[in-house]
């Protein structure tokens, strides 16, 4: 039996899985699929203070598929902005949550000065929120913030909800940073309980025909599975800098990537883009995957997992040594010339309709990578046909 359950701020939860702010957690009805679908916690939609943002124009979706061939990438884009409610209707969503849902319930608040923070905290905390993310890093809004300081700026306004609540506070962070570990360490100084990494990306998508920016006609976010690599890249380094737990978002499309998240050293991981595109039956597939992984790997906790990542290798510590040259299965090969195509070292040709491998290869892997048949497997380089 695979044990799943979670600790997070204080949260017992029974698996780490997390439905991130979105329309996916806007509403009472929204709120109850998810339970139903085995997520362990919720983050409500944000509210934002600044009530322009508390409607998303139509439509504010879509799903973008970019790339060629068999080479393809799904992005979601999307304009949904805040949630609809004011402050007294967000307040009023919490408590009818925390009386309809046994999961706990995360509040997520977006304000631009003191007086808004000191209310939409107050405010959650006394609606009975479990916790509160602090979105300091709404994509649609990030690019307003170019020129000034956002490590002092999000690590100050960290400081002054801290003050104002006994609740933990979940800053979610900015990706859109030259180094987000600055700003993972300056939350954390200032009383940080948790962390997201990441928020969306702020991005643009065009309309070719039009020669105009797509759906609203601005930026908009995007996520998807593309986004997965990036954030375990900085998720790799700043879980070791910190001692708060870390919440991963973004990218996680199957139970093999939440392990990588955990692996990594996350805490929970917040699902979102995968729910929009394919409904709440999305978790119980992913918790699933999560549960055959480990069984397969021999892990019965998710203790025995989470941050267990090998060493990440400096510039300095890869070893550069060839040890491995491609070699061609017969009997599988069609002769399709895929790897022909892209070989840069002229080792590989077609004679006879097979594909064969000579003494230029150099081990880089790309003709494995694009054999539809399997056909290519390595030799070490003394096995060398």
């Amino acid at each position: 039996m695979i044990d799943l359950r979670t600790d997070y701020v204080g949260l017992k939860l029974k698996n780490p899985f997390i439905a991130a702010a979105a329309g996916i957690t806007g509403s009472l009805h929204q709120l109850k699929k998810a339970e139903e679908s085995g997520i362990a916690a919720v983050v409500l939609k944000s509210y934002f203070q600044k009530s322009v943002c508390r409607r998303s124009p139509t439509p504010h979706f879509a799903l973008l598929q970019s790339g060629h061939g068999r080479v393809r990438a799904t992005t979601l884009y999307s304009y949904e902005q805040a949630s609809e409610r004011d402050l007294d209707g967000y307040a009023q969503l919490i408590r009818e949550a925390k009386e309809s849902l046994s999961i706990p319930i995360i509040a997520s608040i977006n304000c631009f000065n003191e007086e808004g923070w000191q209310q939409a905290a107050r405010a959650v905390e006394e609606a009975g929120a479990d916790a509160v993310e602090l979105n300091l890093s709404c994509p649609h809004g990030v690019h307003l913030m170019e020129g000034r300081d956002l490590v002092k700026e999000l690590a100050a306004t960290t400081a002054f909800v801290r003050s104002l609540v006994s609740i933990p506070i979940i800053p979610k962070l900015t990706p859109q940073m030259s180094s987000p570990l600055a700003l993972a360490l300056a939350v954390e100084k200032q009383g940080a309980s948790a962390m997201v990494c990441f928020n969306r990306f702020t991005g643009l998508e065009i309309n070719l025909e039009t020669l105009e920016p797509i759906l609203h006609g601005g930026y908009a976010g995007h996520g998807g599975p593309w986004s997965l690599y990036y954030n375990l890249r900085w998720l790799s380094e700043i879980a070791p800098c910190v001692k708060v737990p870390i919440s991963a978002s973004g990218g996680v499309w199957t139970g093999q990537d939440a392990a990588k998240y955990l692996l990594a050293g996350a805490t929970t991981v917040q699902l979102c883009s995968v729910i929009v595109a394919e409904g709440y039956g999305a978790v119980s597939r992913i918790i699933r995957e999560l549960e055959d992984y480990m069984a397969q790997k021999g892990f019965s906790d998710l203790g025995q997992l989470r941050g267990k990542l090998g060493k990440i290798r400096t510039m300095e510590e890869v070893d550069r040594t060839q040890r491995i040259v491609a070699e061609v299965e017969e009997e599988k090969c069609t002769g399709c010339g895929n790897c022909v195509r892209v070989c840069i070292y002229n080792a590989i040709s077609l004679e006879d309709g097979k594909a064969v491998v000579n003494e230029l290869c150099q081990g880089c892997g790309l003709c494995r990578e694009v054999c539809p048949t399997k056909a290519i497997y390595y030799v070490d380089v003394g096995e060398r046909k």
